[in-house]
């Protein structure tokens, strides 16, 4: 069977009731679901193969006081084990970069190391470009 990517929509949360076992970080918790999909500037592609999710990217579009059009963050990317270097996560970045494209965006960002060589080696793939220098990023447990 082929992989199916699409984004998801508010009433689709019954299609992250059967994800492979290491796609996700945690378990999928319903309310949580529920809450990302009604937010209408939180974005979700998933791969599917045989009824199951298989890969995901995870963004959200924001808009900031200076600035005229939205932005699109990139927050996940993510393919289980069995399904990786068949193109899939780059097929689900597509399809996130589509909808920001659709919603007005004038840019989309994600952060990685730049030791990560299966994410930088995507993000080129897919038209990105990396900023010079070691960008850091600062995490916040709250």
């Amino acid at each position: 069977m082929s992989v199916a990517v699409r984004m998801l929509r508010a009433g689709d949360d019954t299609v992250l009731a059967n994800v492979a076992s290491d796609v996700f970080d945690d378990p999928i918790d319903a309310a949580a679901t529920a809450a990302f999909l009604e937010d209408p500037r939180h974005h979700i592609a998933v791969a599917v193969d045989d009824g199951t999710v298989v890969g995901f990217v995870s963004a959200v579009h924001y808009v900031h006081p200076d600035k005229t059009t939205p932005e699109m963050w990139i927050n996940e990317v993510a393919v289980a084990s069995t399904h990786r270097q068949r193109g899939i996560a780059g097929d689900l970045l597509n399809a996130v970069l589509a909808a920001a494209r659709e919603l007005g965006c004038s840019e989309a960002w994600v952060l990685t190391d730049r030791s990560n060589d299966a994410g930088m080696a995507l993000y080129e793939s897919t038209g990105g470009r990396a900023h010079p220098g070691n960008t850091v990023m600062f995490e916040y447990r709250l």
